[in-house]
């Protein structure tokens, strides 16, 4: 009906006049907001809680600032391997053992290695086993080691300090090998180091490889992660270290350096590059002195984990 205006689709007409334009009501609502805090930087978030509650943690400790590896969980598999690393003294939570696992010597030593160290044993299917093991062969044994927690590098020199020593660290650049890295946290600690750095990025990290080739010592000296390797190296000399990187082509000599009294028993950093790469351009520049080994012959470059071993004994002697 005409002037029905309850029909469906009628435009119900105000008296009120339209207002001219849009105001400033939809400016205000089209202009940007700031950036959404951080989740732990909000008041009551439980991320914030949570950041409260690792600070409070650290503070009462008076440990030093550590953060896991973000990897979770690894896995070693095989019989060979879990024995070796149970003998290394890898930090095995728990040995997983498929149901009807043929029994020999290998074992035999795992179930009385676990037992000596109380590491937990199950026994689970062999599909289980494939599933957690992401299908690796691992002859009805595996072993459980939890993520690495890395130190803050900052940590290191105060560490040092605090034992009344001149801090010794080595820095990684562009190792990518876990076990070189192992080897060279090995070193480090046998030669006296305080602490060993590698980059977060685009290198090798603390795996069960670099627990196993560690043979124990990375459980004894501090491994830490930097974020930029040339912003930590630069955060080093501003705390009175002298960093010298391994080079073939150094303008210094390793007995040239072990030389001089005051340099090599001073607070010292010690770089270490990849095979054939060498050392990354920044990283390079950063250094104060790039070291080489000299060597007799035509060999051109020694292994990341043997150059560093040759390295740390030659300071460890003149440090004596």
């Amino acid at each position: 009906m005409p002037g029905n205006s309850n029909r469906r689709g009628a435009v119900r007409k105000s008296s009120k006049k339209p207002t001219a334009g849009s105001g400033g009501r939809v400016r205000r609502g089209l202009e940007g907001r700031k950036a959404t805090p951080k989740a732990e930087d909000r008041e009551y978030h439980k991320a914030h809680k949570a950041k409260k509650a690792r600070e409070a943690a650290a503070k009462k400790s008076g440990g030093p600032r550590r953060r896991a590896s973000g990897s979770g969980d690894e896995w070693i598999a095989g019989r060979n391997s879990v024995v070796e690393a149970l003998r290394e003294h890898v930090p095995i939570t728990s040995v997983y053992v498929a149901e009807g696992a043929e029994r020999d010597g290998r074992l035999r030593e795992t179930f009385k290695l676990a037992a000596e160290r109380g590491v937990g044993l199950l026994e689970v299917s062999r599909g289980e086993l494939d599933r957690l093991t992401d299908g690796a062969v691992h002859q009805g044994l595996a072993a459980r080691i939890p993520a690495y927690e890395y130190a803050h590098p900052d940590d290191l020199v105060d560490a040092a300090e605090e034992q009344g020593e001149k801090p010794l660290i080595v820095v990684l650049d562009s190792i990518t090998d876990p076990r070189n890295l192992g080897a060279i946290v090995r070193s480090a600690s046998g030669f006296g180091a305080h602490g060993v750095v590698v980059p977060e990025r685009r290198a090798a990290h603390m795996t069960a490889a670099a627990w196993k080739t560690s043979a124990g010592a990375a459980a004894r000296i501090p491994v830490a992660q930097a974020g930029n390797l040339t912003r930590q190296l630069k955060a080093y000399q501003e705390a009175g270290c002298f960093v010298v990187g391994l080079a073939a082509d150094g303008d210094l000599s390793l007995p040239d350096l072990v030389a001089d009294t005051d340099l090599v028993t001073g607070p010292l950093v010690v770089v270490v590059g990849a095979e054939g790469g060498g050392l990354s351009r920044l990283v390079a520049e950063t250094c104060d002195h790039l070291v080489s080994i000299p060597m007799a012959g035509v060999l051109e470059s020694l292994n990341a984990g043997v150059a560093a071993s040759v390295a740390l004994y030659a300071i460890s002697q003149a440090r004596a």
